[in-house]
């Protein structure tokens, strides 16, 4: 690849230069901090006994419906302590909510993650009524790395490998998502990712779009974010759309990569309110 192609991809692929300033760690753990004092918290419940992954369950009341967060960090960092701060704020509108650990490259490859990512999908379809929560529809989102993940649970073919249905996720809600893996391959996160070609086809969700759907997907990116970014979610959203399913974009203009999802911390704005809307209306 040509170098400069390359470094182009680096500063796009750069979601701190347009947030700038911005101390993301910093702030995500101490909105965690302040939020995890606000809701009842059932921590590190193990849901992959081969890796040892594990999730957060913050009940909202008996047969409350399910939100599963995944967190994004480029698949190689952050975790679900982080991200408490989407907790408080859905469990007041009656959505139990759970955030979820995988396991990080460069420990593991993609394929692995992905698994990770879909057992614990499975597990709480199989689990979560021990918990007073109801796991006929599960809702699921997440964040750059996340919501990539959010692309692979859409996808069709892997539920019987895992006993589980297709058609159990209802709203899923994918923010700043990366869709095509092909030009990651080419930046600075390769380095731990260790991308090829066979990784590329497997784990893009742009070549893994199901038709006939029974999931109501939602999509979002600040209008702050690199070209690159937006690019990402605007061609995955034609290809769903493409494939006779329907799709809604929030528009979030005055937001860039990094503070877009604290928008999930309180009602009043688009993300939130159209997120607990959908919820709503697939009970």
């Amino acid at each position: 690849m040509d170098a400069a192609y390359s470094a182009n991809l680096d500063d796009e692929y750069n979601a701190f230069i347009p947030a700038a300033g911005f101390d993301k760690d910093a702030i995500y753990r101490q909105r965690s901090a302040d939020a995890a004092e606000r809701v009842e918290r059932i921590a590190d419940v193990v849901y992959d006994q081969r890796s040892g992954s594990k999730l957060d369950l913050f009940p909202a009341g008996p047969g409350a419906p399910l939100f599963v967060w995944i967190h994004g960090g480029y698949w190689r960092s952050s975790s679900k302590d982080e991200n408490i701060f989407v907790a408080p704020g859905l469990v007041g509108q009656g959505i139990a909510v759970c955030t979820v650990d995988y396991q990080l490259a460069p420990v593991v490859d993609l394929d692995e993650i992905v698994r990770q990512v879909r057992q614990a999908i499975a597990w709480l379809a199989a689990n979560a009524g021990d918990y007073g929560i109801d796991a006929g529809r599960i809702h699921i989102g997440g964040h750059s790395a996340g919501g990539h993940l959010v692309g692979m649970l859409l996808a069709k073919g892997w539920q019987k490998d895992f006993d589980f249905r297709d058609d159990v996720v209802g709203t899923a809600l994918s923010v700043s998502g990366i869709f095509d893996l092909a030009p990651i391959e080419h930046t600075f996160v390769n380095k731990e990712l260790r991308l090829d070609a066979g990784l590329i086809q497997r784990n893009s969700p742009i070549l893994h779009v199901p038709g006939k759907s029974v999931a109501d997907l939602l999509v979002s990116y600040g209008g702050l974010e690199s070209s690159e970014f937006r690019r990402q979610t605007e061609i995955y959203e034609q290809a769903w759309r493409g494939n006779g399913n329907s799709a809604t974009s929030i528009a979030m203009p005055d937001f860039h990569h990094f503070d877009i999802i604290l928008e999930l911390e309180k009602p009043g704005n688009p993300l939130f309110d159209t997120l607990v809307g959908r919820i709503g209306q697939a009970l």
